[in-house]
């Protein structure tokens, strides 16, 4: 929609008129000492008209009514100076063709030219701060963006770039593109499907068009590449506008939703390719910040397993609240190096601190609890590979359970607030001796709670499979697409839950600030995603048909693998909370033999690697895990 077009253009017109009759007024009331004599009053009356048609024209010619207010910029300023200077001389020159300035101060032109700046710049810089107070935005520093523009070095070797989305976060990067001389971008426009917002400007970049007509707009700049800068779109609108810049045969990137920014600021380093997760239609999360703030700033907390690809997401989510230290326990050295060097990177105001122990060595865990006294501990170290572990079920049985009960047992005696487990949905009817592990885990942490053993609050949180942890089938797919193939699916019919890593982390955090001690809750996994599907998607995905350019096969299940998963097993009710991606479980009762007797005989069995034994003892525990002798 062009500007005349625009409903609010009369409103904004209406407020310019106003602010230039009081900017010439006041011209006036300041030239004459608050005292004008009437016959430059009547001069005044005969005079506005032309003053206020002459700079109404002028801020139409220099684009004044085509930016958006909410992102006035120093380009913003230079347009109304420029406005303001062309429109006084318009007025000058006419005044002397007139009367040759005969009863008419020279003095109140330059007074006004002053006012009228002023004014009209205030009102577009007060309704940016309104828009960065009650919407959200980064602070505005016009002295800073003159700075930048007055010593910015000439680009060389500029890409030309258009940027679909002209809302606050196509703004930001735009805005970092524009300001910094490093980066090899120049917007060459927006596109938008806003139809308010086509025509009007942005730093003085044009929103050219909407979003359907990218050919026409690619063909017209000359744009080799298109950034994705809308956080909030929906999967089958971002895979209708992957498929349009395939088909223009540009390259694209994305900018991330929100979760997944750290510290929730868009940067153009957040820029990245578009992936499959992108396309997977999950809803951004909605957080009680006040609360999750309340139970973990200034607090000290430890993170299990904080290397791995829930973990290091948990320590990034949590340092957004300010902790007072955070305690990174891992015994990987390269992942902890990594995590250790990002955090004290992002997260200054907070004290890192890495620590490679194990938490099979209890010794090892009392000796940092004494150390630092953590408050809270999110428990995610764990072995999670399926085939792996019923190769090696006394592994499964050291890490995910002694290794748990190790964390339960010195959180319980250094008093920690709270000790939230992040377990798994293979954890329910388990097939497999990782899933049964991991119930044993849940019963051991629910049971403090449930059996009145313990002060601290004992939560468990329940989810599926996350896309791009370590181990899970997209990496695997993209490298056997990588390779030509053939993609491996175990079963056509194989269905799996599928989440992001930063929604599962924050739904984690969430779901801590809520527990009180004993539950299990599980987070809403939306739609099952078939695998066989998602294979040939990320092949069409990756520019290729499946079998025809790179051939599908089905390897059959492998040890310990369903079909589809659950989230809840026999005896639990699932009860609704107030978050509506959280529900929480009315589990079983206390059962003092599952920290009694069976898990020593349990842990006997694994020390001497007897697995049918073990395997005894494993379906005492958890009579509902079902095991075939034939895997």
């Amino acid at each position: 929609m062009k500007i005349g077009a625009s409903k609010n253009l009369y409103i904004i017109l209406a407020i310019d008129i106003s602010l230039l009759l009081v900017s010439f007024y006041l011209a006036h009331l300041i030239r004459f000492d608050f005292s004008i004599p009437q016959e430059y009053f009547d001069k005044f009356i005969g005079m506005f008209l032309y003053v206020v048609v002459l700079k109404i024209f002028c801020f139409f010619f220099f684009d004044l009514y085509r930016g958006m207010w909410r992102y006035t910029s120093l380009n913003d300023l230079m347009n109304i100076i420029k406005a303001s200077t062309l429109a006084t001389f318009f007025i000058i020159v006419l005044i002397l063709y007139l009367n040759r300035f005969e009863g008419v101060s020279r003095s109140v032109f330059i007074i006004d030219w002053c006012f009228t700046i002023f004014f009209v710049l205030a009102l577009r810089v007060v309704t940016r701060l309104y828009f960065e107070k009650f919407v959200g935005s980064d602070k505005v520093n016009l002295i800073d963006d003159l700075i930048r523009r007055i010593y910015r070095r000439k680009k060389q070797s500029q890409t030309e770039v258009i940027i679909i989305g002209a809302g606050g976060c196509g703004e930001k990067i735009a805005r970092e593109i524009k300001d910094n001389s490093v980066i090899r971008y120049r917007v060459a426009g927006f596109l938008d499907d806003d139809l308010k917002k086509v025509g009007r400007k942005i730093h003085g970049i044009s929103v050219m068009n909407t979003i359907d007509q990218l050919e026409n707009v690619i063909k017209s700049t000359g744009a080799t590449e298109v950034i994705i800068a809308l956080p909030s779109a929906s999967a089958s609108r971002l895979r209708t506008i992957v498929e349009d810049c395939k088909s223009c045969e540009i390259k694209y990137k994305i900018v991330p939703n929100m979760g997944e920014l750290i510290n929730g600021k868009v940067t153009i380093n957040s820029i990245r390719d578009v992936e499959y997760r992108d396309l997977l239609g999950r809803e951004p999360v909605a957080l009680d910040n006040e609360k999750i703030g309340a139970y973990l700033g200034g607090k000290v907390i430890i993170v299990t397993g904080a290397g791995g690809s829930i973990g290091s997401e948990l320590c990034k989510q949590i340092c957004r609240f300010f902790p007072k230290k955070i305690i990174l326990l891992e015994r990987a050295e390269s992942s902890l190096f990594e995590i250790d060097l990002q955090l004290k990177k992002d997260f200054k105001q907070t004290e890192i601190i890495p620590m490679l122990a194990d938490i099979q060595n209890k010794p090892e865990l009392k000796d940092i609890f004494k150390t630092y006294s953590p408050n809270i501990v999110f428990h995610a170290a764990a072995y999670k590979h399926v085939p792996m572990l019923e190769a090696h079920p006394w592994k499964a049985v050291e890490n995910n359970i002694v290794g748990t009960e190790n964390m339960v047992e010195i959180s319980d005696q250094f008093e920690c607030e709270k000790f939230v487990l992040v377990s798994t949905d293979k954890a329910v009817n388990p097939t497999n001796i990782m899933g049964t592990s991991k119930r044993i885990a849940e019963l051991l942490v629910q049971n403090r709670n449930t059996c009145s053993l313990s002060a601290t609050k004992f939560i468990t949180v329940r989810f599926g499979n996350v896309i791009g942890s370590v181990g899970s089938v997209i990496p695997l797919f993209k490298k056997q697409i990588k390779e030509g193939g053939p993609v491996t699916v175990t079963h056509p019919d194989m269905i799996r839950y599928f989440m992001l890593i930063p929604e599962a982390c924050q739904l984690i955090l969430q779901s801590g600030a809520m527990g009180n001690g004993g539950e299990i809750f599980i987070l809403e996994m939306g739609k099952p995603v078939n695998i066989n599907e998602m294979a040939k998607d990320l092949i069409r995905f990756s520019g290729f048909e499946p079998d025809v350019d790179i051939k599908v096969e089905y390897t059959g299940l492998r040890p310990g693998e369903k079909l589809f998963e659950e989230l809840m097993t026999v005896g639990e009710d699932v009860l609704k909370t107030n978050h509506k991606k959280i529900m929480v479980l009315n589990g079983r009762k206390c059962d003092m033999g599952i920290v009694t007797d069976d898990i020593r005989n349990l842990i006997s069995a694994a020390q001497k690697r007897d697995k049918p034994l073990l395997i005894k003892h494993l379906k005492k525990m958890v009579p509902e895990y079902s095991y075939s002798s034939s895997i």
